[in-house]
């Protein structure tokens, strides 16, 4: 069976894991044990790796919470507590917000090729048009700014560059106030992109290219991953507690899981 000294070490993973206990772990510790079990299991990994430090994690964790694919409050909250009690500054978190929002900009680098390809099917479009001196200026500044230059800026840039101007201010803002080193920054970047509630694959892969420029390891962008991996717990964190609620509903009582072993 699963003693009350097991249930007790779990809850010390989560703690060293997370920083916190609350309802959620509870629910799920009380009804699966075996299952939480296996999710600290594999939530350590990067705790015990350790290959970024601990406040960095938690800015990764709360990039991954803070999209606006994802949107996990409790997570949010969760995070930015934990990270400023491991000495992150409110300016630090702050810049990991900002940098979390521009994730929308995905739906101009998706669609705006997307339409080129409808405008060439439609015999609108034949080749690119030159760019102007604006664009060009525009080009250089998101270089100068973010570091970088990647093709799927092009076509934005060429049909759009009222919009592409005022997106490289937007994005350019953490770049040019903020205090986290540019690995980091690009480390956050990957975080929301490699979530599985986006997915976003070109920017998943440059911003890893970034990264190992700035200096980063592959060790740490694994850990990045590790971290974006544990996501899917939340349908858990989520719905166990509910379950919990329902159950008491029924029949008046909580209903326990099995005995099982851990």
């Amino acid at each position: 069976m699963t003693s009350s000294a097991e249930h007790d070490r779990l809850k010390q993973r989560i703690i060293d894991i997370h920083g916190a206990w609350d309802e959620s772990w509870e629910a799920i510790r009380d009804l699966r044990p075996a299952f939480l079990a296996a999710y600290v299991s594999f939530a350590e990994v990067p705790w015990k790796k350790n290959h970024l430090d601990d406040k960095t994690k938690e800015l990764v964790y709360l990039a991954v919470d803070a999209a606006a694919t994802h949107l996990h409050a409790p997570g949010v909250r969760q995070h930015i507590r934990r990270a400023l009690e491991l000495s992150a500054t409110p300016g630090e978190i702050m810049e990991v917000i900002e940098l979390t929002s521009t994730l929308g900009i995905h739906a101009m680098n998706i669609g705006v090729p997307l339409l080129v390809e409808v405008l060439e099917e439609q015999g609108l479009r034949e080749s690119a048009a030159p760019l102007s001196e604006y664009q060009e200026e525009l080009k250089a500044r998101f270089t100068a700014n973010r570091g970088y230059w990647h093709q799927f800026w092009d076509e934005m840039l060429e049909l759009d560059p009222e919009i592409f101007g005022a997106y490289t201010d937007f994005s350019s803002l953490s770049w040019e106030t903020g205090t986290l080193e540019p690995k980091v920054k690009e480390f956050i970047y990957i975080a929301f992109d490699a979530a599985a509630t986006h997915l976003y694959v070109p920017g998943w892969k440059l911003h890893m290219r970034n990264a190992l420029g700035y200096g980063a390891t592959k060790e740490e962008i694994l850990e990045v991953m590790e971290i974006a991996s544990v996501m899917g717990m939340q349908a858990a964190t989520t719905a166990f507690p509910i379950l919990v609620d329902e159950l008491r509903r029924t029949n008046d009582t909580v209903i326990t899981a099995q005995p099982e072993r851990v």
